[in-house]
């Protein structure tokens, strides 16, 4: 296989990746029981400093390496609750695109700036979150249980459920890299 047709066929993944990413964030979400948490001033300040008995929230901001959007905190839940009501209680704000304004994700806390460039292995680039972002710089969606390791997510923000002991990071990923959530 040429490099070519294996940058090609790296490039439909992730763009299909996304794309089953936007379509399970516009799918109905399932019925749930209504859920009990804290508010957001309850928060822990730092989910590192112990643990979670709700859901840990890390936002990291991988090689773009912007602290404004880092941040690590348990939100306080008692019962499974929807990934962006956690991030809600959790203060960190999320923007989609112009194009798909609740199914995706294309700031966290502001990161990517519109006039930060992002440097990427052919050259820089700027996210306008107009559409789809950049298959080669986004913010990807993780889960992972209490005992368990990351997983992608298979569900978007919108629709996702998050229980007390479980772990939801968002990770801006440029060139593949961070490939996954650090331990």
């Amino acid at each position: 296989m040429t490099l070519t047709k294996m940058r090609t066929a790296a490039a439909s993944s992730l763009a299909a990746a996304g794309l089953l990413f936007t379509l399970a964030a516009c799918s109905a979400p399932a019925a749930t029981t209504p859920t009990t948490s804290a508010p957001a001033s309850t928060a822990t300040a730092s989910a590192a400093a112990g643990p979670c008995a709700g859901v840990k929230v890390i936002v990291d901001s991988g090689s773009l390496k912007q602290a404004a959007a880092d941040k690590s905190v348990c939100v306080p839940v008692d019962a499974p609750t929807a990934a962006s009501k956690v991030l809600e209680e959790a203060d960190v704000k999320t923007e989609g695109t112009t194009q798909y304004p609740t199914e995706l994700v294309c700031r966290v806390n502001g990161v990517p700036a519109a006039d930060f460039e992002i440097t990427h292995k052919a050259g820089t680039y700027k996210e306008e979150c107009k559409g789809m972002p950049a298959a080669f710089a986004y913010w990807s969606l993780w889960v992972k249980p209490d005992a368990g390791a990351w997983a992608y997510a298979q569900e978007g923000l919108a629709t996702l459920q998050v229980s007390p002991g479980q772990s939801l990071e968002l990770l801006f990923t440029v060139d593949g890299e961070p490939a996954a959530p650090a331990a």
